[in-house]
């Protein structure tokens, strides 16, 4: 009786092969063990080439017996995949190419608050969920309920649209970060000038100076600016908290645009010009406490001044250079060394500089050619020069 061995492909074809029984004979066991491999193929699997085997065991009656050691399910059509997790994955990568749009040409996107956490506001772009931290939070929240804890402020932002920057898209670590702060700045910076004096209110003070949220006509509070701790007084400040505290309402001149800084100081005149014809009277006559006079040979320079004043008479136009008086101020302004212009225009050749440094002033004659556009160039390529 001849033995036979089969091998079923499904989906595909089936052969059987046969051996005569001598061909047979040294190999007749009980069964008869041999693989035999089914294969299932789907669309998708043809292309992948996925192949699910099972062994069968076949006596020499013609009885078929499956190998329980197998793993169940193997016989079973897989599921193919969903065309629209393709679509998916595709529409997400474009939405992390517009988010980097965003981000490189600094246009504001309008996104819809969904939620929020213990660091900020989750937004959505499109088929992304980004994330705004709450520092990058435009000031116009926290000064409009200043009693609220940020986590209250943030429940009641979810379901708004705020109006934010990209300020990262990295698309490899899953990150998309706003910015309102940067928002609110593309549209409103263009209503602030240098010179410009602004009602604010303190928001946090660091070692180094004390950020201020300015408030626009509106009412509200929309751009934030740094007061640095040489901007915060005339006055020597060791500490800016003994000044100013979170919550304080200022009075604040803008002196520059790029990064906002303000200054409180200069709304008020400098102390050394309200009190300098008191410290070097200018008719010459004055205490011996707070005035010394006589050759500027006689006068020890401040520390620093001797160089500069060397430099300066090197430059074209400059012809003597010396320290004619000194005095005391009453007060500390700076314990660095400072160079004042004098307002008023060179007369017969002659200008006035002055030289200050903690509480020491003293006031310099230039012998000079030069008007005073060109007396102040000059001492900038000296300053450049000297280190």
């Amino acid at each position: 009786m001849p033995i036979f061995s089969a091998t079923a492909t499904f989906a595909s074809y089936t052969s059987i092969s046969f051996l005569s029984a001598s061909q047979s004979q040294s190999h007749l066991s009980p069964f008869l063990n041999f693989s035999h491999k089914f294969t299932v193929k789907t669309p998708w699997q043809w292309q992948h080439h996925h192949y699910h085997t099972h062994k069968l065991l076949i006596s020499a009656s013609g009885n078929t017996q499956i190998d329980q050691n197998l793993e169940s399910g193997l016989l079973q059509r897989p599921t193919p995949p969903d065309p629209q997790d393709d679509a998916r994955l595709a529409r997400r990568s474009s939405d992390w190419k517009a988010a980097k749009a965003y981000k490189d040409s600094g246009l504001i996107y309008n996104g819809r608050v969904e939620g929020y956490n213990s660091g900020g506001l989750r937004v959505r772009f499109y088929s992304i969920l980004g994330f705004l931290p709450f520092p990058e939070l435009s000031p116009v929240h926290t000064c409009k309920e200043p009693e609220k804890p940020i986590q209250e402020i943030a429940r009641g932002l979810v379901g708004s649209v705020i109006s934010a920057k990209v300020i990262l898209a990295d698309e490899d670590n899953k990150r998309l970060i706003f910015s309102e702060k940067e928002g609110a700045w593309s549209k409103f910076s263009k209503q602030i000038n240098v010179g410009d004096i602004f009602e604010g209110k303190v928001g946090y003070v660091e070692d180094y100076g004390a950020f201020v949220h300015l408030r626009f006509p509106d009412g509200l509070y929309h751009l934030t600016g740094l007061i640095h701790i040489s901007e915060v007084s005339w006055d020597l400040v060791q500490d800016v908290r003994d000044i100013l505290k979170v919550g304080d309402q200022v009075r604040a001149k803008v002196v520059g645009i790029d990064g906002l800084t303000l200054s409180i100081k200069q709304l008020e005149e400098d102390p050394l010009l309200e009190t300098l014809d008191k410290v070097i009277p200018q008719d010459g006559s004055a205490d011996l406490d707070s005035l010394s006079g006589g050759e500027g040979d006689s006068i020890e320079p401040l520390p620093g001044l001797e160089t500069i004043l060397e430099e300066l008479q090197q430059e074209d136009g400059i012809y003597d250079v010396r320290i004619s008086r000194q005095g005391f101020e009453k007060r500390v302004v700076s314990q660095d060394l400072q160079l004042w212009l004098s307002n008023a225009p060179p007369t017969n050749q002659r200008f006035t500089l002055l030289a200050r440094a903690g509480r020491q002033v003293q006031e310099i004659h230039l012998t000079t050619s030069l008007d005073q556009e060109g007396i102040k160039k000059a001492l900038q390529r000296v300053l450049e020069r000297v280190p």
